[in-house]
């Protein structure tokens, strides 16, 4: 079968899911172009990843790294051209050449190019969870209103799209629950007691997978758990009592679909992002990733732990503000996103201890009350607040 070759935009390249759009990119020359590529600070990548795909665009956050790969784009005579700047970011990922958008920036700075290239009826491939945490209905309504199709990228949110009726209007009246896998990090079992003592250089070995420092403190915390269920919940349309968490040390089983009949439908696969990429990629074709395939010979155990079971409530207590926040007023999900943000920032600049990014977590949900947002405006002014008020609790812890 014959392809039109889809031109894609990757936000995010220097990162690890960027790194490995790129691999499963570079697989498929018959399926994908590069158009345009986005990064932070990591020049030499970027110069390294321009020279391999001659890229349309290539946009640096700052000016500062913009015009340094500018010059070394022009000292090797590359047609790239480089910009710089939120507005150039937006630019490409709503460009009308585009065919697909990779969403792969960290945190909230993502929102507002995911909301262009949803305006724009783009494949968006979101592997940015707080797109969705952040901009909520909003976001979900510029999709519809711009024919975006939106794809989960995250391994269980993958996983929970490819296990579900493949016609959404049958998901409430088929679907029992959906439960989210998780790894439970690198203290699974460590002792509660223990875990103020906790490093960054602990925190961010995860057991399974290789991740940027954020998301590995998320995982070591659960918090990245606590976005997934609110990520599921706007996703997949399903009430928050109807999403459930297993903790599955081996990371093979990424989540579970419990129809109403009580059968379960799994996705497994290896621990490998190239999997869920490379099917957002395709979707709703197939195409070879380069991820390992499963040996279940070698599967000697796979085994469950329930999250109210012995002392993981302890152990993870920010979980349970996922459920919290989704029963609040809309856009306290966004509050606790940037809180989070904060938070794990200040405990990897050693500002405050790694149980103390609970703490800030709750104590600016107690602070700030949100009205309902209306519009990405409202959306960046709660965000600002929301991390004034986080600040405002590390100073106290580390007073």
């Amino acid at each position: 079968m014959k392809f039109e070759k889809s031109r894609v935009v990757v936000l995010g390249s220097t990162g690890s899911i960027g790194v490995s759009t790129l691999d499963v990119i570079e697989r498929h020359p018959d399926r994908f172009e590069v158009f345009a590529l986005t990064a932070s600070t990591s020049n030499d990548l970027m110069l390294a990843q321009c020279i391999k795909f001659k890229p349309t665009f290539a946009v640096m956050a700052s000016e500062t790294h913009g015009l340094a790969l500018e010059a070394a784009c022009q000292s090797l005579d590359l047609r790239t051209r480089v910009l710089w700047g939120g507005e150039a970011i937006e630019m490409v990922a709503g460009h009308e050449l585009a065919h697909v958008v990779m969403a792969a920036i960290v945190g909230a700075a993502g929102l507002a190019p995911c909301l262009a290239a949803a305006r724009t009826g783009k494949r968006l491939l979101l592997a940015n969870k707080e797109a969705l945490v952040v901009g909520g209905q909003l976001f979900l309504d510029t999709v519809v209103a711009g024919g975006a199709t939106l794809l989960p990228i995250d391994s269980e949110h993958s996983a929970i799209f490819q296990s579900l009726p493949e016609n959404p209007a049958d998901w409430a009246s088929r679907v029992d629950k959906i439960i989210l896998t998780a790894s439970g990090g690198p203290f699974r079992t460590r002792a509660p007691q223990t875990l103020r003592d906790v490093t960054p250089e602990e925190a961010c070995a995860h057991p399974n997978w290789v991740m940027g420092r954020k998301i590995s403190v998320d995982s070591a915390t659960m918090m990245n758990k606590a976005l997934e269920v609110i990520e599921a919940k706007f996703l997949f349309g399903l009430a928050p009592q109807k999403i459930e968490v297993v903790i599955h040390p081996q990371s093979v089983i990424h989540s579970m679909v419990q129809y109403v009949d009580n059968s379960v439908v799994a996705q497994l696969g290896t621990p490998d992002m190239r999997g869920p990429i490379a099917y957002g990629l395709s979707w709703p074709h197939r195409v070879s990733s380069g991820a390992s395939a499963l040996d279940f010979s070698a599967m000697s155990d796979l085994s469950f732990e329930a999250m109210n079971s012995h002392d993981h409530p302890l152990r993870f207590p920010g979980l349970a503000l996922a459920w919290a926040v989704l029963d609040a007023s809309p856009g306290t999900t966004a509050v606790l996103n940037a809180a989070n943000e904060v938070a794990v920032a200040a405990f990897l600049a050693r500002r405050i201890r790694f149980d103390q990014i609970h703490h800030v977590n709750a104590e600016t949900l107690d602070a700030v009350r949100p009205c309902p947002p209306g519009s990405l405006a409202d959306l960046l002014a709660l965000d600002q607040l929301s991390r004034q008020a986080a600040e405002g609790a590390i100073q106290r812890f580390s007073a």
